[in-house]
């Protein structure tokens, strides 16, 4: 004997909404949650063994070809020729495995230039000043250090009610890249979001960025445009423009500072 059909939807739907309410509690699931933790973590734990049982040999064959050494943290996408470009995450086979939170795997003065891009701030302050003090290591005397960041002090003029038409322009940017779902107060909903997203932990103004370099131990500390520099090997090294399709967005928002090693 068939069910009725009104009966027989009712049961498909009791059986949808247990099938539903299962995913979900799965979902909330501490213990799931952390098995899958567990497996990603022990994905990444494998990755790095491999990465780092292969980094010795790379740096070598680095540092035997090349007479003015270069580094570069956290290069991702931005390979740079005649650099040593290393990442914490190895999305391209000629990158080399480096945590800049931890003592670089070189001998003291060892380079002759280190280039951050946007890096500095996705680290805390006390942190980066350990990542900063290891670059000093393990620069030569004479050797400079190039660190480009957001500039603090341009997202926070963002919220004055007298607005420079570059200010709209980059609000007007912004929004339409990462937040389309905000349409009235733009600027403070950009600026939160400049503090919560991209992993960011610390933001710093010229003030703050060049006492990071002093208390680091670096002198002769001088600040540049994305791009340019004093030194033709800084100069025309980031990439941080081409990432965001608009250099004008990325002149706008980065600043970019230099520091010596004492001779």
């Amino acid at each position: 004997m068939c069910e009725r059909p009104d009966t027989k939807r009712s049961t498909m739907n009791l059986i949808s909404s247990h099938v539903r309410n299962r995913k979900s509690i799965l979902r909330r699931s501490h213990f799931i949650l952390g098995i899958a933790k567990t497996v990603r973590g022990l994905g990444t734990d494998i990755c790095v063994i491999v990465w780092l049982a292969r980094r010795e040999a790379k740096i070598a064959e680095y540092l035997k070809a090349h007479s003015v050494r270069k580094l570069q943290l956290a290069a991702s996408n931005n390979l740079l020729p005649g650099w040593l470009n290393t990442d914490i995450f190895l999305n391209h086979r000629s990158l080399v495995y480096l945590d800049a939170t931890r003592r670089f795997p070189f001998d003291d003065d060892t380079f002759d230039y280190i280039l951050s891009e946007h890096m500095i701030e996705h680290l805390a302050y006390e942190t980066a000043q350990f990542m900063l003090r290891e670059c000093l290591r393990v620069l030569k005397p004479g050797g400079r250090v190039r660190v480009a960041t957001p500039d603090l002090r341009v997202i926070l003029a963002l919220h004055g009610h007298e607005k420079t038409k570059l200010q709209n322009n980059y609000i007007e940017w912004a929004i339409a890249r990462f937040m389309p779902e905000v349409k009235e107060y733009k600027e403070v909903h950009l600026i939160n979001n400049f503090f919560r997203a991209w992993g960011h932990q610390f933001l710093y103004d010229k003030e703050t960025l060049y006492h990071a370099l002093s208390a680091a131990g670096f002198d002769e500390i001088e600040f540049y445009k994305p791009g340019a520099s004093a030194d033709p090997n800084l100069q025309q090294i980031e990439s941080h423009g081409k990432e965001l399709n608009s250099e004008d967005i990325n002149q706008f928002e980065t600043i970019a500072i230099e520091g010596r090693k004492q001779r």
